[in-house]
Order: C-alpha cells, then structure tokens, then sequence
C-alpha cells in the first residue's frame, strides 16, 4: 500500500482553512450536454474562463494527459437482517475474494450474521469483520460473472449525495455518469474530470500534437465521507486500488523525455501518478493499495497540469487543488467560479490547474 502525505505541513493547519459558502444552485443536477460544452477555468498566473473543448488551445504539442479508465459498477445494494433493512455500498474488493462495503442502519449487523438482499433471485452475504467506523466485510456467495450479473440486476449506481435523485438514479445517469474512457470494472464513483471527454475533443487533441493513455484507479465509496477531524492531517483516506501498466508508465516517461507535460485528468489519476512516482519523479508501474492523501505542503514529483472539476468544501479534494497550485490561488479561483455561476461537482464544470512553483 502506498501511503504518503504533505512533506512540509503548516502545524496551524484546520479544516476551517478549508471552508467556503457555496449556494446550492451552484451544485449541478445533471451534466452539460455536449460533454465538452462545459465550461472551463484556466487557472494560471491569472483566471481566464473558456470552454473544455478549448483545450487543445491550451495545451502544447508533446503534452500528454492521462485519464482514469475505471467503469463504475452499480454498487448501491439493499438487505435484510430479519426484518431490519440495511443499506450496503460496496466499497472495495478484498484480496481474499471477500468486499468492504459502507453500511446503513448496521448497528446490530455483527460477524457471522448473514444478510439477505432485495432482488429477483436470491443473493446472500456472510458478515466476517465490522470496522469500528461502521464499514463491513462480507462475502457474498456469488462470485466472478455471477456477482457481477446479480449487481446488473439488482444494484444501482451509488450516486453522491448531493445528485438530489428522491426516486434513485434516472435511466440517463447510467450513461452520464460513466466516462468514455471506462474500461475496467470496479468503481463506486465516477473520476468526474473524466466525464467532459467526447472523441471529437480526444481527435482535437490528437490534432494538436497532445497524446493520452490511462491508469485504473477504482474509486471507493470512502470518496463521499466528510473530514471529521479539525486537524486535517489526522484523516484516514480509505484505500484504493490502483493500476500503472508498464505500458503506460513507459509512455509517460517518454513524453516526458521528449520535453512533455504529463496532464492529470482527475484527483483519481492525480493521486495515482504520485503514489507510483518515485522520489525523481520517475513513474513506475503499480498494482497496489493506495491511501495517499495528499495536503498543501505535498512535493509533486509527476503531474505538471491538474484538469478536475469544482469540490466540495471542507473536502479532501478542495485540499489537494490547494496544494497543486496554491490556497490563495485556489480560494480565487473558487471565488470567482461562484461569482460568475460555474457549475460544481461531480456534473458540474471543470478547471485547468497549472501547478504552484
């Protein structure tokens, strides 16, 4: 497992650094359409507001981006303890075949007990550990094409919380919210910088000279848990699983070599490349773990350029774009982003980060 934090951390550090008031019509209901219609901050040595299919104009030929290609899987699952209904998120899958999901109304759940879940055909699961924030490990006794056909068939897309679905995700969220990169099955959450990517915009960038090639990152459902501590260097990311092939690490060092600027398009892809850098900047390939949080302070070592939408306050995410290119810098940006009515989260609109010397 990779687990690094900031380097250099202010010990004055709260998460009130970390606030700011966003009104709730700024939170996007559903996404722009087309995907690169978006609108887009650059944000540099000064703020300049443009579109996302403007981004081969802002980019350089031998620049190469680097995207998420993990497919979000229908992860949001209901059971039974006798009569006790129990909402169940799957979380990650374990190396031993069992799953860590997050769990609703589960006081009572312990080791051992099993859980029924609501569908057509019978799915079950055996509770082997409860964490002591509420988490569980179970193993389901359907496996590999059986489990992935049960969750089609009786699973739902784990939309965030503030996506307000009273009636659960519309038919168009199953294409909303996968991006086209997706490719291999595991996330809870979609890497949402992704999103705003069509392959006429992919061709634009191909004619501008800008390359891409993708990691696997698998997004937990741990993305949606708020800090809860005040001292933000004392929150636990949860851990997720992470791809570098050696394919992809040799492509971006040979941009690099070529003079390159390597794009991260996500937190996902972002907090992926750091964790398989090594301490020269060189990226290696991986298949582990990671918890990698990552704070105002954290040296950058692969990723040259951020492409991410707008994040919650108080959030992990807002901590890590201030540390990419600078608090005072991000705070505004995101004043300005509110001003003028950009669109936040997840189907919201997107920013192009220039990293902070």
């Amino acid at each position: 497992m990779a687990r690094l934090v900031a380097e250099s951390l202010n010990p004055s550090m709260t998460l009130s650094d970390y606030d700011f008031h966003l009104p709730q019509d700024r939170i996007a209901q559903h996404p722009a359409r087309p995907r690169d219609a978006a609108r887009l901050l650059h944000v540099g040595a000064a703020l300049a507001d443009r579109i996302v299919r403007e981004l081969p104009d802002l980019l350089r030929p031998g620049d190469m981006l680097v995207a998420n290609d993990t497919r979000v899987i229908p992860a949001q699952l209901t059971a039974r303890r006798g009569a006790a209904r129990i909402g169940i998120t799957l979380d990650r899958p374990l190396p031993d075949g069992s799953w860590h999901v997050l769990a609703r109304n589960a006081r009572r759940v312990r080791a051992g007990d099993r859980l029924e879940f609501d569908g057509p055909a019978p799915l079950s699961a055996t509770v082997l550990a409860r964490d002591d924030d509420g988490g569980l490990a179970l193993r389901f006794d359907a496996e590999e094409e059986a489990f992935d056909a049960a969750l089609r068939r009786d699973g739902a897309l784990a939309l965030p919380p503030y996506i307000d679905r009273p009636e659960g995700p519309e038919k168009a969220d199953e294409a909303d919210y996968q991006t086209m990169f997706a490719r291999n099955d595991g996330a809870v959450a979609a890497p949402t910088a992704g999103l705003h990517f069509t392959p006429a915009l992919l061709d634009a960038l191909a004619a501008r000279g800008v390359s891409h090639a993708t990691v696997t990152l698998h997004v937990g459902a741990g993305t949606f848990l708020p800090v809860r501590v005040d001292d933000p260097a004392r929150h636990r990311m949860h851990p997720e699983r992470g791809i570098v092939t050696p394919e992809t690490a040799a492509a971006i060092e040979e941009a690099r070599a070529a003079g390159g600027r390597i794009v991260a398009v996500g937190t996902t892809s972002l907090r992926l490349l750091e964790s398989a850098a090594r301490a020269d900047g060189m990226v290696r390939p991986f298949d582990a773990e990671t918890d990698l949080f990552i704070l105002p302070g954290f040296r950058f070592r692969a990723a040259d350029l951020l492409l991410t939408n707008f994040h919650l306050p108080r959030s992990t995410l807002f901590m890590l774009v201030c540390a990419f290119a600078g608090t005072a810098r991000m705070r505004a940006a995101y004043a300005h982003a509110i001003e003028a009515g950009y669109r936040f989260y997840s189907y919201g609109d997107a920013c192009l980060l220039e990293r902070a010397a």
